[in-house]
């Protein structure tokens, strides 16, 4: 059997090294920390969380919520981990960021399959031989040779856009007498402290962003990935922008007057002890002594103090239908996979899904097996995992951007567009659970087997 090669040991690398082992996969995983890190990594742990601590919905009828309900199916070993450090966070599955790291960095270190090796590598073309197939998973800031040597490699455009990370304030230093703790609609309990704003200090704030001095970025060109707008740039966009995104009020009730507040900006717990907080919606590009200033014109944030800022880092992504087959496998080399954010797949979850999907090919084909089996490992276009896998290798090249959970990603007949949109959700959820229950079967079928010749494929 061929040995496994992870290079990268982020979220989608980590979850392909484990994945590979429980499979009976011996593995290498490569990673340059904890001697090196990227601008944007601040620990020496695997699977380091760089932007918000949320892994977004866990209600199965929503599109984050059903990609997660898959990976469980699948066996998914970094969300079971994910579970095991959750903080309180609604309807939405947040994690204590350094716990999570540590654990997903002890279950590694502690697997005997998997061989950790500290090392960064500049070339493609040193790791593929005939003896080992490849995943690559150096997420997003993958840069210098080795993102030369893809491109080369594989000769696809190399694309990008500019991301942002919100700050992380001590909770202490938020004034309480101006905030108070609730869920949106009171699901999950008090788990957000909210920050209301009535319109005079909302058009303040809102006029205080517009104004305030932004932080250089190296090779910056104004590319923002859709879901991670920095909040200066959603507050020039508009008035009511802000009121109608990560400021929106609605679901949210200030006991001090009774009534739903102008705007109200939400802090999430970055840790179970509650101690940190970070403001959802709130990545920004602006200097550090501007998120200081413009923060603190919000009451409850007047006198916060700040245990990180906020930052803007450059992501790379792969042009993936002229890089990949289905499955996220190389079109030019059958030994090749790509995962996680590299991949084209914007958002933890989704590249925690590409390394499992990698990883399940990876192991099929070290084993062995011909790729008509290897498609039974590859979720059907009726689940969340399969359409994502599905679309990075099937969109349209020239306007490939990176894509989100989402499910107009999924499959719908004439019929189902005549019925309401809540049970259209359900359908699809119910034809999810369908559809990942055969996978989980050729998983299991993959598990049990050594070699082609002992397979147990039950169709």
């Amino acid at each position: 059997m061929k040995r496994i090669i992870v290079v990268g040991a982020g979220l989608a690398g980590s979850e392909a090294a484990l994945t590979a082992a429980r499979l009976g996969a011996q593995v290498t995983l490569i990673d340059m920390k904890p001697g090196q890190r990227t601008p944007a990594h601040h620990c020496s742990s695997f699977a380091e969380l760089v932007c918000s601590n949320s892994l977004k919905s866990n209600r199965p009828d929503t599109a984050q919520g059903l990609l997660k309900e898959e990976l469980r199916a699948l066996g998914c070993e970094l969300l079971e981990i994910a579970n095991s450090t959750s903080v309180a966070a609604g309807g939405a599955l947040a994690v204590d960021r350094v716990l999570f790291s540590c654990a997903v960095t002890h279950r590694i270190t502690g697997n005997p399959a998997i061989q950790v090796v500290e090392k960064e590598i500049s070339s493609l073309e040193s790791l593929l031989d005939d003896d080992s197939v490849v995943i690559v998973a150096t997420g997003p800031l993958t840069s210098g040779g080795l993102y030369n040597s893809i491109q080369d490699f594989t000769g696809g455009e190399g694309l990008h856009f500019f991301d942002a990370a919100a700050p992380v304030i001590d909770v202490s230093s938020i004034d309480m007498t101006c905030a108070f703790r609730a869920s949106r609609y009171d699901k999950g309990g008090p788990d957000y402290i909210n920050c209301p704003l009535n319109k005079e200090e909302y058009i303040a704030f809102r006029e205080a962003l517009i104004n305030a001095q932004t932080a250089p970025v190296k090779d910056f060109d104004e590319i923002y990935f859709k879901d991670c707008q920095p909040i200066e740039v959603l507050a020039s966009r508009g008035e009511d922008t802000m009121r109608f995104g990560p400021l929106r009020p609605v679901g949210l009730n200030d006991p001090v007057t009774g009534k739903r507040p102008y705007a109200c900006l939400q802090l999430r717990k970055e840790d179970l002890a509650g101690t940190m907080h970070s403001p959802v919606g709130f990545q920004t590009r602006l200097t550090f002594p501007e998120q200081r200033r413009v923060f603190g014109l919000i009451p409850a944030l007047k006198d916060a103090v700040y245990y990180r800022y906020g930052v803007m880092h450059r992501n790379s992504f792969l042009n993936g239908p002229l890089v990949f087959k289905t499955g996220f496998r190389s079109q030019s080399d059958d030994r090749l996979y790509f995962a996680g954010q590299l991949s084209g797949l914007e958002g933890y979850v989704e590249a925690i899904a590409s390394g499992l999907v990698s990883a399940l090919q990876a192991v099929a084909q070290a084993k062995g097996f011909c790729e008509t089996w290897m498609d039974y490992l590859i979720p059907s276009e009726k689940t969340m995992i399969g359409a994502l896998a599905s679309w990075v290798s099937n969109a349209n090249c020239e306007s490939f951007q990176p894509m989100n959970a989402n499910f107009g990603l999924l499959p719908i007949d004439q019929q189902e567009r005549k019925i309401r949109k809540q049970e259209r959700s359900e359908l699809r959820v119910a034809a999810s659970a369908i559809a990942i229950a055969k996978t989980a079967m050729a998983v299991e079928d993959l598990l049990l087997s050594e070699s082609p010749d002992d397979r147990r494929l039950r169709g």
